[in-house]
C-alpha cells in the first residue's frame, strides 16, 4: 500500500472513507494505468473523473484538434484552446484537477500498426471512440493484449456501455463475451448516421462518461459487480436504463471456439464510419 502524504489523505478522503475502497483501493488507483481512446464527448468526462479519482497514469490517444463545434459536449476543452491537439487540451484540464497524476498524451490515431504496442503499457482500456471501425479494432486489440475493456457509446439521446474481458478464462474454461459476441461486425457505410449528421445531446456524453469512469474504477479496485456479461442501454429521452444479460458466443470470430480473427490484419485498410452506437 502507498504511504499517503497528508495532501493525498485530504484529497482522497471521501474515497478512503468508503469501506469498499479505503486506503487499499485508493492505492490501487494510484498505481493503475488506464488508456483512454478518444478525447471527445466520452473521453472528456472519463479522463477528468479518472484524474480526480487519482488514477496514477492516464494515457490519452486522439489525432484531432479542438473545434468550436466540440465545446457543446467535450468538457475537457475550452474556447481558448480551439486549434490545440485534443490530447494536449485534455492533459491541461486533467492536470489542473490533479497535478500529481501522470498524463501521457498520444497525438495519433489508434490503428492496427500501433494498437498492441500502445495497449501493452496499460492495465485497462477505455473506449471513447466515435466510429465503428475504431471500436472493433479496440475490442480485437484489447482481447489479443489481454486487457479489460470498458466501452461506451452515444448517439442522439441514446447510450450504451459494457465491460469486456473475454481473455479471462475461469477454471472450467468459460469466459465472458467480447464486443463481437454482441455485435458481430460494423454496419455497412452510411447505414448509421454520424453524430455530425444526426446530432447528440451534450449532457448524454457526461452521463455515459460518468458511468464509464465508475466501471473503470470498480475494475481497477476489484469491487462491486462487474458489467462483464451485461450490456446497459440508456434512453435519455425517457430516462430508462435497461441492463441486458449477454453471453459469450461460441461462434464469435474473435473469442469463439473456432476463431477466424487471429490478428489485426483485417483492420489495416479500414477507415472511420459513423458514430459507434448500436442502440
Amino acid at each position: 500500500m502507498i504511504d499517503f502524504t497528508d495532501a493525498q489523505v485530504e484529497r482522497y478522503a471521501r474515497h478512503i472513507l468508503l469501506k469498499e475502497v479505503g486506503g487499499e483501493g485508493q492505492s490501487k488507483l494510484l498505481n493503475a494505468k488506464v488508456l483512454v481512446v478518444g478525447a471527445g464527448g466520452l473521453g472528456s468526462p472519463t479522463i477528468l473523473y479518472l484524474a480526480a479519482a487519482g488514477v496514477g497514469t492516464i494515457g490519452v490517444i486522439d489525432a484531432d484538434t479542438v473545434d468550436l463545434s466540440n465545446l457543446q459536449r467535450q468538457i475537457a476543452h475550452t474556447t481558448d484552446r480551439i486549434g490545440t491537439p485534443k490530447v494536449e487540451s485534455a492533459a491541461i484540464a486533467a492536470k489542473a484537477i490533479n497535478p500529481d497524476i501522470k498524463i501521457v498524451p498520444i497525438n495519433a490515431r489508434l490503428d492496427a500498426s500501433n494498437a498492441l504496442d500502445i495497449m501493452s503499457d496499460y492495465d485497462l482500456i477505455a473506449d471513447g471512440s466515435d466510429n465503428f471501425e475504431t471500436r472493433f479494432l479496440i475490442n480485437d486489440a484489447a482481447y489479443f493484449a489481454k486487457r479489460t475493456l470498458v466501452s461506451a457509446a452515444i448517439l442522439r439521446f441514446d447510450g450504451q456501455i459494457g465491460t469486456y474481458k473475454a481473455h479471462e478464462v475461469d477454471e472450467d474454461g468459460n469466459h465472458g463475451p467480447c464486443y463481437r459476441c454482441i455485435f458481430r461486425e460494423a454496419p455497412p457505410p452510411g447505414q448509421v448516421p454520424s453524430c455530425a449528421e444526426a446530432g447528440v445531446m451534450g449532457a448524454m456524453c457526461g452521463l455515459m462518461g460518468s458511468l464509464q469512469s465508475t466501471e473503470i474504477l470498480k475494475e481497477i479496485m476489484g469491487i462491486g459487480d462487474s458489467m462483464s456479461g451485461s450490456l446497459m442501454v440508456v434512453d435519455g429521452l425517457s430516462t430508462e436504463f435497461r441492463k441486458i444479460k449477454v453471453k459469450a458466443d461460441p461462434g464469435c470470430p474473435l473469442c469463439g471456439t473456432n476463431p477466424s480473427i487471429k490478428d489485426l490484419s483485417s483492420h489495416e485498410a479500414t477507415a472511420p464510419n459513423g458514430c459507434a452506437v448500436h442502440a
